[in-house]
């Protein structure tokens, strides 16, 4: 089979894992009820005149507050694209893997791999283009704000980085599961580390070198950082090319040992 057949045939498997359903909810309606959220309370500041209650007013910056959802919406579509190749069918079915069907339908283990990657980059690129234009204007029509057409660019930027942010943390996540074959331990390390404790957070206060692991390289793609509590974070740029190194790493090695394991 091609590579374009794979591709296809990976796009419409991925969209029709049970998984799938439950990323996409959690990063399409779970980041707009958070925006809502986010948004309802700075409109209440504003009327009350008394601004400084919240950390911003921008309508922007009530939708980038709520990514962590979207970054876990990612983790978890990233996992199951593999996870669910491993997961055993029921006995009236054989009780086989689908690993065994993909590799007899496609026997070069590269262009699965590569088809897998292309099948989640596309599902997550247009979580991000539905969810970020809705929540915006949810935003900005709960705030009552005017759209500011001078931060149109500022505001695309920030979106396309968080679009990469969330590819490149999803690519990682299918990597690591790549080499464990299991999605429980990367669905909860995953999961904890994006929404409740990072634990790359946590290492920032023993040493700068924290700022260099995957999560937090890329953190200036979506954080505007305003009450400067990560003043040694890096760059956009530097950002978003040290974490593409980690997840072209991760993809690196595990396609080596996928290549080389047997199913």
């Amino acid at each position: 089979m091609t590579l374009r057949r794979t591709v296809a045939a990976e796009l419409r498997k991925t969209a029709t894992l049970p998984g799938s359903f439950g990323a996409a909810a959690v990063a399409v309606l779970g980041t707009l009820g958070i925006t809502i959220i986010n948004a309802l309370s700075v409109r209440g500041a504003l009327r009350a005149g008394q601004p400084d209650r919240v950390a911003y007013t921008s309508p922007a910056e009530a939708v980038f507050s709520a990514v962590p959802l979207i970054t876990v919406g990612a983790v978890i579509l990233g996992v199951i694209v593999i996870s669910s190749e491993y997961t055993a069918n029921s006995p009236d079915a054989g009780g086989s893997r689908q690993i065994t069907t993909t590799l007899a339908a496609t026997p070069h283990r590269l262009t699965v791999i590569a088809a897998k990657v292309a099948a989640l980059t596309v599902h997550i690129l247009v979580t991000a283009a539905i969810t970020i234009p809705a929540c915006l204007t949810v935003a900005h029509l709960v705030i009552g704000t005017p759209f500011a057409a001078d931060a149109l660019g500022s505001t695309v930027a920030r979106a396309a980085g968080a679009a990469l942010y969330w590819t490149l943390t999803g690519l990682v996540a299918l990597a690591i599961t790549v080499l464990t074959r299991s999605g429980i331990i990367p669905l909860i390390v995953g999961i904890v580390n994006s929404s409740l404790v990072s634990a790359s957070v946590l290492l920032t206060h023993v040493t700068s070198l924290a700022y260099y692991l995957p999560d937090l390289a890329g953190m200036r793609l979506i954080a505007d950082d305003q009450l400067g509590m990560f003043e040694e974070a890096l760059d956009p740029l530097t950002g978003a090319l040290v974490m593409a190194a980690w997840a072209l790493g991760f993809l690196a090695f595990s396609a080596v040992v996928f290549i080389r394991r047997d199913a």
